[in-house]
């Protein structure tokens, strides 16, 4: 068990160790997060996952705007994102924000990201409106 210095108060590391939830000497587990979904559809629409631009961590606090292997550029502009030893400096310049930048982009980006012709914010409406049952050809109805 660690000894407190008198006066001192424990720290939380010195605690846990106490109680035997840490280990002395062995570093903490860190934790990031390296992605944030950004959809028009709510959690739970099946056709989410379709329609959802992803922003990812890419390193030295910077940030990519991605879907399906493409990057977007500042302009809203997509491109092919090439394997890391391929990519010019110029290129990661336009490609890489940070994460304000990023998510914001992804926001505006988010209503007309196209699946089998139909946009984000189509397949958002269509999935708002209740079904209407069709007429029944025998009572006209």
């Amino acid at each position: 068990m660690t000894q407190q210095t008198p006066g001192r108060a424990m720290t939380m590391r010195e605690i846990r160790e106490g109680l035997g939830h840490a280990q002395p000497g062995q570093p903490e587990p860190t934790v990031q997060a390296t992605r944030y979904e950004v959809s028009l559809l709510p959690e739970g629409d099946i056709n989410r996952l379709s329609f959802t631009i992803n922003v990812e961590y890419r390193g030295g606090d910077r940030w990519a705007v991605v879907r399906h292997r493409q990057c977007m550029n500042a302009q809203g502009e997509w491109s092919w994102e090439s394997v890391p030893s391929e990519r010019e400096d110029e290129w990661l310049a336009e490609h890489r924000f940070d994460l304000d930048t990023a998510l914001r982009l992804a926001k505006q980006a988010a209503p007309h990201v196209v699946v089998n012709g139909h946009t984000a914010a189509e397949a958002y409406r269509r999935s708002q409106s209740p079904v209407v049952p069709a007429a029944s050809e025998e009572t006209g109805r």
